[in-house]
């Protein structure tokens, strides 16, 4: 089916337990969003898929987890508190402020209706400042990261030196991001506070043309082994006036969200412009050794680095279907097992005592490799149309004949398919249903 409209996603994910508005029951904040059960159980698949494709399954990329809060003067070196900002302008009839380059009419507010009222656009800084320290003074301005990579950069020797490696490699990191928006929107898209998936891959300057696109393909073919649809999801390379000052090439995986293509994530060639710039600022020598070619050289640095949230919300939109089924109408989430928030229901067929056992027997072994969810209310028809809403890949009904056969019937989520198994191979039928 066509891609759902944007207030579906919005009302699915309150109603089912994805995500709520932050600080709703005081009126909301526009810009924050809170995970619910449902959806911190598909952030930490999504994060643990990316981690195990990353780090897990390769030899030649570490991980780390750096500090939120860093010294002030990282962000002068890498350019973040002269030239982190966006066009900010202002309707002078409403007052509203508003990003220039995210208008649909540059001369018209998209609040009140007025032309030609804003102002002249002026650089706004987006890092969110805070103050260390007893006194809000000059010597105690520091900021909450805008981005995970500079925790990345000023770690690389540490890195490299404690975990022996030799170009190429990579240091990736999964973590909170903070950046004031101007105007935060479409659900979870844009927001203030975010987390993100960044990896730096360290290599040979005449080699990084030859990373670049190894990782556009390596980047793009992970969104489409979890299931996304290949006409929904491309690569698409920016303009030399897109680039930043720093980055030789930069593509983006973008997605067709609701609204149109936007970026899920970006992969850029940043030379080796932050390694450069931290080891003059710093006076810590940060090139790489060659004892081969006796040479001392700054590596250049691949970035693929993408949003969680914004990767999540991707998923929820891609995975969302409405079907036939037995005459009913039916939605479906049609999530890759390995992010699935619940991997199997256990639905016993009737609450009384002689089923409860078995049920506890059987949740009691699930739970112990997978995240389930045990539901007794309803009819079995109703259940089964919940846990597709929610995207579970598979329901597990225990009726009066497993009493007496110690089978149990796995019900597929997507073909609505049946089969009857043991009890005793319960738990391998569906590892290997699940990959």
């Amino acid at each position: 089916m066509p891609a759902p409209d944007l207030d579906t996603i919005v009302n699915l994910s309150k109603r089912r337990g994805f995500v709520f508005p932050a600080s709703e029951i005081y009126g909301g904040l526009r810009s924050s969003w809170d995970y619910g059960h449902l959806g911190a159980e598909l952030l930490r698949n999504l994060r643990e898929a990316w981690w195990s494709a990353m780090v897990r399954e390769r030899d030649d990329i570490v991980g780390i987890d750096s500090a939120i809060i860093q010294s002030r003067q990282v962000w002068v070196t890498s350019g973040h508190e002269a030239n982190f900002s966006d066009p900010l302008v202002e309707c002078t009839n409403c007052h509203h402020r508003f990003r220039l380059d995210k208008l649909d009419d540059p001369n018209t507010c998209p609040d009140c209706g007025e032309r030609g009222t804003f102002t002249e656009p002026r650089p706004f800084n987006l890092m969110l400042k805070t103050y260390l320290g007893p006194i809000d003074d000059e010597s105690a301005i520091a900021y909450l990261r805008p981005e995970t990579a500079q925790g990345i950069f000023i770690n690389y020797e540490n890195v490299r030196r404690t975990a022996r490696m030799k170009l190429p490699f990579g240091i990736a990191q999964i973590g909170k991001s903070f950046r004031n928006e101007i105007t935060p929107g479409q659900f979870v898209f844009r927001t203030r506070e975010f987390e993100q998936m960044e990896m730096e891959f360290f290599c040979r300057p005449e080699e990084a043309e030859q990373w670049h696109r190894f990782w556009l393909d390596a980047r793009l073919q992970w969104y489409l082994d979890l299931g996304m649809d290949p006409e929904r999801v491309r690569l698409r390379a920016h303009e030399r006036s897109e680039l930043a000052h720093y980055a030789a090439a930069t593509s983006d995986v973008e997605y067709r969200f609701p609204w149109g293509w936007d970026e899920l994530e970006g992969i850029a060639n940043r030379t080796d412009f932050d390694l450069k710039a931290h080891s003059e600022a710093s006076g810590v020598d940060l090139r790489f050794y060659d004892q081969d070619a006796d040479e001392r050289f700054y590596p250049y640095v691949i970035e693929p680095a993408a949003g969680v949230t914004r990767s999540a919300f991707a998923f929820l939109i891609d995975a969302y279907d409405e079907d036939e089924l037995a005459g009913e109408k039916r939605v479906v989430l049609r999530l890759h097992p390995r992010l699935a928030p619940i991997k199997v229901a256990v639905l016993p067929l009737s609450k009384k005592d002689e089923l409860v056992a078995v049920t506890e027997e059987v949740a009691a072994t699930l739970r112990r490799r997978w995240m389930i969810e045990v539901d007794v209310t309803q009819s079995i028809g109703r259940r089964y149309r919940r846990q597709d809403e929610v995207g579970t890949p598979f329901c597990v009904t225990i009726d009066f004949d497993t009493l007496n056969d110690r089978a149990v019937t796995i019900r597929e989520r997507d073909t609505a398919t049946q089969v009857r198994v043991p009890i005793a191979e319960l738990v391998e039928h569906l590892t290997v249903a699940l990959g």
